[in-house]
């Protein structure tokens, strides 16, 4: 008589979240990744893979330091709200009194642009790299944050200001420069240059010694890699990277890091660790303090959008610096709605899910594969945590 045997356990989160960051790198789609996972403010999974670069030999390591690109909305978005906690700035006011130059138009009449606008991505601003090369923000020279244009902060601006808005601020949504307006906000609120203010708002109180505007270590920074068969291959300086079809990509220059001409991108230009990034999450999560009351940090997570579309995301919503899920079905992700979603071109993802207090921070260095909707790595993480810790 055969013995019967007990079915296998279910495969532990460690395990399941291991096997897709073992896949992806098998499958050349990442060169190297720094995934760090939290559950009720306590780390239950913390994994450096691969290569920080594959050309030297150097292996990933949890303390390695990446481009963030628009995983800097989040601090900028963390300080701007501590700024209005403190009356410094006022999310529904026109920002006209802060910023009088900063004064685009609507079918050539003024309009008034508020910081809430700005930080939901519905003050009627586009970015370049999504429009033709022939498009208005190409031909006014305008940077999108992530490449060497060799102009300050306040001239980018001004080209951004003299390009017509794209639909009267607050009936649509469209990915936009507004949070490198809200870095000009916050430098006219406090009177100091924006890496200070983030610093003395965010990073500061918070510890976070490995994020900012400039690299502390050159030696921890990882290097960039972008799509490419059949492996990523290393990005040039400048580079052009492919983001939607029929579109000249996104411009992007891995040496900015090493410019400190370079002005401060708040919707692009900050350079950090993992560990940070789920810190100022995890903060964010429980309250906001030391940052900011309960209040405001509550409002960040709240979808401000009801009643818009993001083109090309059903069954997402957006707050104050990030996504807001409304209807997992209708997204096709496995997280709870309510989560917060976000990430950066340069490869990386995170998200915050309050229902399950759970947070997730997953940094590459391969773009876009590593991107929320960039490539399967964060859907595949995603799944693979949600198969673990169940309904």
């Amino acid at each position: 008589m055969l013995e019967r045997t007990a079915p296998p356990p279910p495969a532990t989160l460690a395990a399941r979240v291991d096997a897709v960051i073992d896949g992806a790198l098998a499958a050349r789609r990442i060169v190297g990744a720094v995934v760090l996972v939290r559950k009720d403010g306590e780390t239950i999974h913390a994994r450096a893979g691969g290569f920080a670069d594959r050309e030297a030999g150097t292996p990933m390591r949890e303390e390695a330091q990446f481009r963030l690109a628009s995983v800097s909305k989040l601090f900028v978005a963390a300080a701007t709200m501590a700024l209005v906690a403190q009356g410094a700035l006022d999310l529904d006011r026109p920002i006209t009194a802060w910023l009088p130059d900063f004064a685009p138009r609507f079918d050539g009449k003024p309009v008034a642009i508020t910081l809430r606008h700005l930080l939901t991505h519905t003050a009627g601003l586009g970015y370049a790299f999504l429009e033709p090369e022939d498009g208005p923000l190409h031909r006014a020279g305008v940077s999108d944050g992530m490449d060497r244009p060799g102009i300050t902060l306040a001239e980018n601006l001004r080209r951004l200001a003299g390009v017509p808005l794209l639909f009267q601020p607050g009936t649509r949504f469209s990915y936009s420069l507004g949070l490198d307006v809200v870095g000009a906000l916050i430098e006219a609120a406090t009177g100091l240059a924006l890496p200070q203010a983030v610093r003395g708002l965010v990073t500061g109180p918070l510890g976070l010694d490995d994020t900012g505007f400039s690299i502390t270590d050159p030696a921890r920074l990882a290097a960039a890699y972008a799509d490419d068969c059949p492996r990523p291959r290393r990005m040039r300086e400048p580079d052009l990277v492919p983001f939607l079809p029929g579109l000249p990509g996104i411009r992007m220059d891995p040496s900015r890091a090493f410019d400190p001409t370079a002005f401060p991108s708040a919707g692009a230009g900050m350079i950090g660790s993992a560990e940070d990034t789920m810190n100022l999450l995890e903060t964010l999560r429980q309250g906001g303090g030391p940052l900011m009351p309960s209040g405001p940090a509550a409002e960040m997570a709240r979808d401000q959008i009801a009643g818009l579309d993001i083109e090309g995301s059903p069954g997402w919503g957006y707050g104050l610096g990030f996504s807001v899920l409304r209807d997992a079905a209708a997204a096709g992700v496995t997280e709870t709605p309510g989560t917060w979603r976000w990430g950066g071109a340069y490869g990386h993802s995170w998200f915050v899910d309050p229902a399950k207090r759970l947070t997730l921070v997953a940094f590459t260095n391969t773009a876009l594969e590593g991107m929320s909707n960039g490539g399967r790595f964060s859907a595949d993480l995603s799944r693979a945590i949600y198969a673990a810790i169940g309904p």
